[in-house]
C-alpha cells in the first residue's frame, strides 16, 4: 500500500506483532481518538483500526463520532481478554461502534489483507459478502476452538494466559490456572466405546463452562486433559490500594477455589445416561491449582506447577483438586 489506506488509532508496537519501520510505514498512525478524528476527515481510508485500549467510557462517544462521519471499514484491534467488550461493540445493527474486530498482536500483512478485502468487497453484491465472511469465521473458528467439545484450545489458551498475565503484572491483577484430567479415561473408551468416550468429554465440557463465570477461558488441552484461566472480571470492582490488594498475591482466589468445588459436585450428581443405570456419579477429575505470582510468574511456571499439583492429587488416589505448596492441599478442606 504506496498510499495508506489504513489508519490506525493507538500504539503499533502493542498490538502488531514483528513490526520493521517499513511495515508501519504501510499505516498512518494516531496516538489518540482527537488526532485520529482530525486525521481521518481529512484523507480516504479504507479502513480504520481501533485499538480497544484507548476506547474508555470517555471515548466511546469519540468512536461513535468517527462512525458516523467515515464510509471507512471501522476494525477493533483486542487483546484476548477485550474480546468480550469487542464482540458487544460488533453488530449488524445500527447502532455497532465496529464491523469487526482482530485479535492482538497481529502482523502487518495481516492487518493489510483485511484492507484488500474490504476493497474487494466494495465491487460484490452482499450474498458473496455473506458467504465470504462466513468462511473466514469458520477457519477463525478452527485455528482457535476445540472441534469436538467447543471449548478453546490449547494454541488459543496458551496465548490467553500470556496476555493476561502481562496483564495481571501491570494492574497487579489475580490469575489462576487450574489444570484437570478424567480419572480412568481410558475405562470409558474400553468399556463403553469410542463413541461414548468422546459423550463424556462433550458432557464434562459443557459442566465446567456452566460453573465458569462468562470471562473465564476454558479449554481442552487434548485427549482427556483441561484447563481453566480464571482472572479479575474486567466489568467488576477492582481490587483497592494497600493491603488488600497486596494479599492477592499471596493466597489462591476464593473464586477459583469456588469454581473448582462446584464442578465437582455437578460432577457428583450428573446422571450419564449414555453410560447405563450405574451413570449417576461414576464421573470424577483430578486436578492442579496454581496461582499468579504466588506459584509462579509466568504462563510456563503456573502450567508446570499446577500440573506438578495435578499429579500429585493421582498419587494421593485420584478424584480432588489439589493446591500448589499446601500440606493439606485438597481443595476440599478448604473453609
Amino acid at each position: 500500500m504506496k498510499n495508506s489506506e489504513t489508519l490506525l488509532i493507538g500504539n503499533p508496537s502493542d498490538v502488531i506483532s514483528k513490526s520493521t519501520s517499513d511495515d508501519i510505514s504501510t499505516l498512518k498512525v494516531c496516538k489518540n481518538f482527537e488526532e485520529g478524528i482530525e486525521t481521518a476527515n481529512q484523507g480516504h481510508f479504507t479502513t480504520i483500526a481501533v485499538e480497544m485500549k484507548e476506547i474508555t467510557p470517555s471515548t466511546r462517544d469519540k468512536l461513535a463520532l468517527l462512525r458516523k462521519n467515515t464510509k471507512a471499514k471501522i476494525l477493533l484491534l483486542a487483546r484476548m481478554y477485550e474480546e468480550p467488550d469487542a464482540m458487544k461493540m460488533v453488530g449488524s445493527n445500527g447502532s455497532s461502534l465496529a464491523d469487526d474486530y482482530l485479535i492482538c498482536p497481529i502482523k502487518t500483512e495481516r492487518l493489510c489483507n483485511v484492507v484488500s478485502q474490504s476493497r474487494r468487497f466494495e465491487n460484490q453484491n452482499i450474498g458473496e459478502n455473506t458467504a465470504l465472511i462466513e468462511r473466514l469465521n469458520r477457519l477463525e473458528k478452527l485455528a482457535t476452538e476445540d472441534d469436538l467439545t467447543n471449548l478453546k484450545n490449547r494454541r488459543y489458551l496458551w496465548e490467553f494466559a500470556k496476555q493476561i498475565i502481562a496483564r495481571a503484572k501491570k494492574e497487579n491483577g489475580r490469575v489462576t490456572v487450574l489444570v484437570f484430567d478424567i480419572d480412568d479415561f481410558k475405562h470409558y473408551n474400553d468399556d463403553y466405546g469410542h463413541a461414548a468416550g468422546d459423550e463424556v468429554l462433550k458432557q464434562a465440557s459443557m459442566l465446567i463452562k456452566r460453573c465458569c463465570r462468562k470471562h473465564d477461558v476454558v479449554a481442552r488441552l487434548g485427549g482427556d486433559e483441561f484447563a481453566a484461566v480464571f482472572w479479575d472480571d474486567p466489568q467488576g470492582p477492582q481490587p483497592a490500594e494497600g493491603n488488600e490488594r497486596r494479599s492477592y498475591t499471596m493466597d489462591h482466589p476464593k473464586e477459583a477455589i469456588f469454581i473448582a468445588k462446584r464442578f465437582r459436585r455437578e460432577l457428583e450428581k450428573t446422571n450419564f445416561q449414555f453410560l447405563g443405570p450405574d451413570g449417576r456419579g461414576v464421573l470424577t477429575i483430578s486436578g492442579g491449582l496454581a496461582s499468579f505470582n504466588r506459584d509462579g510468574s509466568t504462563a510456563e511456571q503456573l502450567f508446570e506447577r499446577a500440573d506438578q499439583a495435578l499429579l500429585e492429587a493421582k498419587r494421593s488416589g485420584k478424584n480432588r483438586i489439589y493446591l500448589v505448596g499446601q500440606p493439606q492441599n485438597d481443595i476440599e478442606k478448604i473453609e
